[in-house]
């Protein structure tokens, strides 16, 4: 049987069309998810207070991290939720990886193993590592020598807040020191008193607001900033959303004018804060 110019045409045509319809399937498969499903923004954050970021649960919405949260979700058209269950910083990790939250907004510092599973946005603050320490134990460790002289080597015993970013960083920075983790950073404080350990690991904003709260600390202990070594605090975004990661990423440098907060500003805010 001949085939006439006609029927080519046609079945071209035909295979035309099909290919036409597999290619918009395609694109209709990789097209972007939305920001967000729903109309409501799920944003975990810790039931502790880490002032001037966020209160306790349940004690009024005011602080950067609030301020943040609520900034975002209102560019988003949402209505935050916010889920205030977890007891750790690492617990907030989980439940933004776990797809239980959408953001973890939170004095969230950025780290490696939690980069595996989630995305975080660029960094909103920019603090340095530190340390407090018991004033005689360091003078009994350090025997006359300058306590920089003895820190990189230190085989003490170091205080760390469980679930936080520091018992993740600990045993890489201090490899011979004896690691203590405790359930809050009041009760590291407590140990730092009475000597029971001899430093105790955080950021510097969060021990020299320890010295504004209480100036009598300086009787007992003295701090030290690990000028080499940063602190990085970012949002937290779902893996599976990167639309929303790319948002919170546009929101950070035109809402907020790529502001990256320092030390002294953050206690700027908490002195403030603590007049009102």
């Amino acid at each position: 049987m001949s085939v006439t110019r006609r029927t080519l045409l046609m079945a071209g045509s035909g295979g035309l069309l099909i290919s036409q319809a597999q290619a918009a399937g395609t694109q209709a498969q990789s097209a972007p998810k939305p920001v967000a499903s729903g109309d409501a923004l799920r944003i975990a954050m810790p039931a502790f207070a880490s002032n001037p970021f966020f209160p306790a649960d349940g004690l009024g919405d005011n602080g950067i991290d609030m301020e943040l949260a609520h900034g975002i979700a209102a560019q988003l058209g949402l209505e935050p939720v916010f889920d205030r269950s977890a007891a750790t910083f690492d617990g907030v990790v989980n439940l933004v990886s776990s797809g239980q939250a959408d953001l973890a907004i939170g004095k969230l510092s950025r780290t490696l193993q939690r980069g595996r599973s989630i995305v975080y946005s660029r960094p909103y603050a920019m603090l340095r590592q530190g340390l407090i320490a018991n004033r005689l134990n360091l003078a009994r460790i350090a025997q006359g020598k300058p306590p920089e002289q003895i820190i990189r080597d230190f085989s003490g015993d170091l205080g760390v807040i469980e679930g936080s970013s520091f018992a993740t960083y600990a045993p890489a920075t201090f490899p011979h020191a004896q690691i203590h983790r405790f359930a809050s950073w009041d009760l590291i404080i407590d140990a730092i008193r009475n000597g029971t350990i001899d430093m105790a690991y955080r950021d510097d904003f969060e021990i020299k607001k320890l010295m504004v709260d209480d100036p009598s600390m300086t009787v007992v202990a003295r701090s030290i900033t690990l000028t080499d070594k940063v602190d990085t605090i970012a949002v937290g975004v779902r893996p599976d959303n990167p639309h929303l990661a790319a948002f919170v990423d546009l929101y950070l440098d035109l809402a907020r004018g790529q502001q990256v907060l320092n030390t002294d500003e953050i206690i700027a805010r908490y002195r403030q804060g603590s007049k009102a």
